[in-house]
């Protein structure tokens, strides 16, 4: 018998009258906020605009969602498309299903496009929202917890979930909390980043990089712990494979791009600095009109003055 654990939601959805609230739904959008306020005083601190990674989110957001479903669905084509599956499940996003890796390689190319529209470097922009995507990413994970899914293996650990639906092949008992696991770990990654940010001043999408080889790393021993239905290559689940090679490419670029372009960017969002510099301009210029305005008017009083004591003299030799 358990002792303790951690109990599952008896439902991930609640009906305000007719509308329905999910926990899943809840969870992408707290995460993707929290994303877009830090990345945000991230940019505005490397020198950019308030606003602006909300404007370029308006692109990245809606594709990182579609690239997070298709490669679910492509990868998992089989509770779609099999026999007795009804294809039409495949756009309720709603009910769980989003892979991280299609989320953010789609959506790395939904902030390109906005980065484009904005004439700001995409690895600047990437580096100031990837530790806010990291702490999205770990509250994202417990709409894993509101689904019950995505657990690991069976444990009587204190800190086990337990799991009480019996759908899709569900058996109910105590397993390995893997979405808890993992939203700790991404915690872990985004303090991580922040810190090395801070202490080698990382630049050119180096700090992205340096998220996406930790998250790499948590995501493969965690993967390994899982139970659901996956494909295996070599033995190997499908994601701990990417993983693996996702990785090593994070790596290569961290050290490719340290030795090419080392240090960091003086300038992110070239309109900001722009702006800046017309305003001091604008400022002194018109500091520099008011002091030659005023040196005008002295001359003129000068003049005044010196006019006046020569008719004074004028008038003093006359009496005498």
């Amino acid at each position: 018998m358990e002792l303790a654990f951690i109990p599952s939601p008896s439902r991930g959805v609640l009906y305000l009258g007719p509308i329905p609230l999910r926990g899943y739904a809840f969870c992408i959008i707290i995460g993707v906020f929290v994303a877009v306020w830090l990345g945000n005083k991230r940019w505005i601190a490397r020198g950019g605009r308030a606003g602006t990674v909300a404007d370029i989110a308006v692109w990245a957001v809606p594709f990182g969602l579609v690239g997070g479903r298709l490669y679910h669905v492509i990868t998992d084509y089989e509770l779609y498309f099999s026999e007795g599956r009804d294809w039409v499940d495949a756009f309720k996003i709603w009910e769980g299903g989003l892979g991280i890796w299609g989320a953010i390689a789609l959506g790395a190319l939904g902030a390109w496009i906005g980065c484009r529209r904005r004439g700001i470097p995409m690895p600047a922009y990437a580096d100031a929202v990837a530790p806010g995507i990291a702490f999205a990413q770990a509250i994202g994970r417990w709409g894993n917890w509101f689904n019950q899914e995505l657990y690991g293996k069976p444990t009587d650990l204190p800190w086990a979930l337990e799991i009480t639906s019996s759908s899709d092949g569900r058996v109910p008992g105590t397993y390995h909390p893997t979405f808890l696991y993992e939203s700790l770990w991404c915690i872990g990654v985004a303090f991580l980043v922040i810190w090395a940010d801070r202490r080698f001043r990382l630049g050119h999408g180096r700090a992205f990089a340096l998220y996406v080889a930790a998250y790499c790393t948590g995501r493969a021993w965690i993967e390994y712990m899982r139970v659901d239905d996956a494909h295996h290559i070599l033995g190997l689940r499908l994601n701990v494979w990417t993983a693996i090679v996702v990785f090593l490419l994070a790596v290569t670029y961290l050290v490719v791009s340290s030795k090419k372009r080392p240090g960091r960017e003086d300038v992110v969002e070239p309109g900001a600095v722009t702006s800046g510099d017309d305003a001091d301009g604008g400022e002194k210029s018109e500091d520099a009109g008011t002091s030659a305005d005023a040196g005008k008017d002295d001359g003129h009083e000068d003049e005044a003055e010196a006019e006046a004591d020569a008719k004074d003299e004028a008038g003093s030799g006359k009496k005498t």
